[in-house]
């Protein structure tokens, strides 16, 4: 954390917490089945927010959404199971709210003594929530003494627990969005160079701002995936039965332009790993980029293209990954991204390289690669993580280094 940071924000661990309600956005949307919690990724990520303003003798009061109830309540978007989780997690009990405003929330939180803590029910059960209405922000303020934002993941959107509450209430940062704006900032304002991107992802056009932003940042620029083949076509060769997009030529030389303009050098695979259909175990072939059979689609990038992606990796103080190279859900089209994961990985246990990664599939990845704990940080954001490497403004990020 920079210096610069530390004076921009406000954060929790220098506030008197001691019989104060804060309240804390945290995000808590986590995989659910059966009316049970799937993984407690997220859960456990903040136990130690939770556990250190517990100890402090806060009286702290949790927000958050699960789902799209789209304003209303439905009873399978309730938080009531993830209260449960987090109480066996905290060995602990968690009072829980039936309502997030209203004389029931109240109720439960009125009731809480020092180093006590409460879930509300769902944000997302009010329209006001995805409004940000001013009026609902002002029930919510009702609730606490202090504000905490440490849900870096929601702060994208601009709702009432994550813009409007910050402005009603003492308003601070909470660790975990600290450290994911630290490891962003390492890695775009202020990184140790050469800085490379490997972004990966179907389309052109679902992250044509990403690439152009980080085109005027960084010192190489992998590209992998479908998007790949855009940029392959584009330079003339045939893709074959490959995902790509012919009306992207122009976006393409954009960023490339871009890129020439800023220094940075675009990495494109040289092989591809090619088959007929995606299809688990199917029959495979590794072939130039320049030669793959029209009946053919590109579904991994090759050997080749592993080892000068790895070599510019290697060459570098500063990595960072948003999307696999290949369809790596679906073997054997995931070795790819593997086999680079592991060398990222390799070069970060050695202090050689800063790896900072994230992005829903880019999460799911490392974690079949095993090698997630093995990076410096990884982000489980996904709209908020692609926006900032956008270089857009986050409303729940900007309201908290005001003044």
């Amino acid at each position: 954390m920079t210096a610069e940071l530390l004076d921009s924000f406000k954060s929790i661990a220098t506030a008197d917490v001691a019989g104060k309600r804060v309240l804390i956005r945290a995000d808590l949307n986590v995989p659910m089945a059966g009316g049970a919690v799937t993984d407690a990724t997220r859960i456990e990520r903040l136990l130690p927010t939770f556990q250190n303003l517990l100890r402090r003798g806060a009286k702290v009061v949790i927000l958050s959404h699960l789902g799209r109830p789209d304003g209303k309540p439905v009873a399978k978007y309730t938080l009531k199971p993830v209260a449960d989780k987090l109480s066996s997690l905290l060995g602990i009990g968690v009072f829980f709210g039936e309502d997030c405003v209203g004389p029931s929330a109240q109720a439960v939180v009125g009731k809480l003594s020092s180093g006590q803590i409460a879930m509300l029910e769902n944000l997302r059960y009010h329209e006001g929530e995805e409004k940000n209405d001013a009026t609902f922000a002002a029930e919510l303020a009702k609730l606490g003494d202090i504000y905490v934002n440490d849900a870096f993941s929601v702060s994208h959107r601009a709702h009432a627990s994550t813009e409007a509450l910050a402005r009603l209430l003492p308003a601070y940062a909470g660790p975990s969005m600290l450290a994911e704006i630290g490891a962003l900032k390492r890695a775009l304002d202020a990184p140790q160079r050469p800085v490379a991107a490997i972004v990966g992802g179907s389309k052109v056009s679902t992250k044509i701002d990403v690439l152009g932003h980080l085109a005027k940042k960084v010192d190489y620029l992998i590209i992998g995936g479908g998007m790949a083949n855009t940029f392959l076509f584009a330079k003339g060769s045939a893709v074959g039965k490959s995902l790509h997009e012919p009306g992207a030529i122009s976006t393409v030389e954009d960023i490339q332009r871009k890129a020439a303009e800023a220094g940075c050098k675009i990495v494109l695979p040289v092989d591809a790993v090619v088959a007929s259909e995606l299809k688990a175990n199917v029959e495979t072939a590794v072939v130039p980029v320049t030669e793959v059979p029209a009946d053919k689609m590109i579904l991994d990038v090759g050997p080749a293209s592993v080892k000068e992606f790895a070599q510019t990796i290697a060459n570098c103080k500063t990595l960072l990954w948003n999307g696999p190279v290949g369809a790596f859900e679906i073997p054997p089209f995931g070795e790819a991204t593997f086999e680079l994961a592991r060398e990222a990985a390799k070069l970060t246990q050695t202090g050689a390289l800063t790896t900072i990664a994230g992005g829903g599939d880019t999460v799911a990845a490392l974690n079949a690669a095993d090698v997630t704990d093995k990076f410096t940080y990884v982000s489980t954001a996904g709209g908020a993580f692609l926006e900032w490497l956008e270089g857009r403004t986050l409303p729940g990020v900007a309201v908290l280094m005001r003044s």
